[in-house]
């Protein structure tokens, strides 16, 4: 029989989906299953990019350009202009998602074995596209205890080696909800600077930020506009997680005539999701109004109800829609699983995303998950309930 290759076998399942058929099995058993485990938003997708798709005019469903299409990229560039960030439509590349960003963005800037750093925990499929790409990922680990703030930036300094070629951030941080500061952006600008590295920042919750606070770009750093490449997302700013639509952008012009041989080679991001993706720009601000006051009532919730539970420790997000509980037990795993086959309170269940797959050091989060509150605040508060009775079951048997 022919053989899997290595980088297949070593391709990691994603902790988030690796749970399904489990979950599948508790639905065909009758039980209701609350979803903690995937950043699915339950608000509703603007209208006006669901109606732009219902009122195309196309005869043909052609192929746009491979850096996506002139109106498109022009109307992207002038909301990072209201944005503060000064970029034109030649600085952005149209990809299929924010995933395709990222690995063009790999593709463009590492060869096999070089390494890229990364604050860990971090989104889980970062382990994915290093694997496909050959890369290697060398962890810094940002601690519960600081509420998942940046490392210290003499640690990140410590791990540069002649192979380094970037550092990668999630900004807001999926899975931690972490917002970064204007000054840890400006420390990790001047480290690059230092190194002549790249910094790449992953930028696809940047409308979500509570409590008063602001994003900053990597982008709005001037110093380093040959060394930043940004990686942003239609998914989860308009809910619209199945266009597959995302975005490259750098000023550096050599990155972004590479990642457009990446680009050429897929022939382009579809046509139909760019024209709902263009539409969505049309967006009034009240729409984000609504929202970020929905995803911080829910965080309160969410964190008010964790709290209440004897030995959770429970990180406060800044931003995003995600945290990181850190549970009374080993195997988070385990539990993960034991909850969609063997537990309900009156035929419902949970289902959370493992923590440990986000990250690559080995041993770490083992006793912790991830939890999106993408539910509506009566079904977090049942959910956490639920979370609250499976620990007292779990830890006797």
């Amino acid at each position: 029989m022919p053989a899997i290759s290595s980088k297949g076998q070593n391709m990691p399942q994603s902790p988030i989906r690796k749970l399904v058929p489990y979950a599948e099995k508790a639905y065909q058993e009758g039980k209701t299953v609350y979803h903690l485990n995937i950043g699915q938003p339950d608000i509703k997708t603007p209208e006006i990019a669901l109606d732009a798709v219902k009122i195309h005019s196309l005869d043909i469903l052609a192929y746009t350009r491979s850096e996506g299409s002139d109106g498109y990229r022009t109307k992207i560039a002038q909301y990072y202009h209201n944005q503060n960030i000064d970029v034109t439509k030649n600085d952005i590349i149209v990809t299929t998602g924010g995933s395709e960003a990222l690995l063009f963005a790999f593709g463009s800037i590492m060869d096999v074995d070089d390494e890229v750093i990364i604050p860990e925990p971090f989104y889980a499929n970062y382990n994915g596209f290093s694997t496909a790409s050959g890369v290697n990922i060398v962890p810094v680990i940002s601690k519960i205890e600081d509420n998942f703030a940046l490392p210290p930036i003499e640690e990140f300094e410590q791990l540069i080696t002649p192979k380094t070629k970037a550092i990668l951030i999630c900004n807001p941080g999926n899975p931690t909800g972490y917002l970064y500061s204007k000054e840890e952006i400006k420390k990790l600008a001047d480290l690059v600077k230092k190194h002549d590295l790249f910094l790449i920042a992953d930028e696809v919750y940047r409308e979500f930020t509570y409590d008063g606070y602001e994003h900053y770009s990597i982008m709005q750093e001037a110093s380093i506009k040959d060394h930043a490449i940004m990686i942003d997302s239609v998914s989860k700013r308009y809910s619209m997680c199945g266009a597959r639509i995302g975005c490259l952008v750098s000023k550096n012009k050599d990155v972004i005539a590479t990642a457009l041989k990446f680009a050429q080679a897929r022939l382009s991001p579809p046509t139909l999701a760019q024209i709902a993706s263009e539409a969505a720009l049309e967006t009034p601000k009240s729409y984000f109004d609504s929202v970020i006051d929905e995803y911080v009532d829910r965080r309160n919730t969410l964190i008010a109800e964790l709290e209440k539970i004897e030995g959770v420790k429970v990180a406060k997000p800044k931003g995003a829609f995600y945290c990181i509980a850190e549970l009374p037990i080993e195997d988070a795993d385990d539990f993960a699983q034991w909850l969609l086959e063997h537990f309900d309170v009156d035929g419902e269940t949970v289902m959370v995303a493992p923590a440990a797959g986000f990250y690559s050091t080995k041993g770490v989060g083992k006793n912790q998950i991830r939890i999106a509150y993408v539910l509506k605040k009566e079904s977090l508060i049942k959910a956490v309930k639920i979370i609250s009775e499976a620990l007292k079951v779990y830890k006797k048997a």
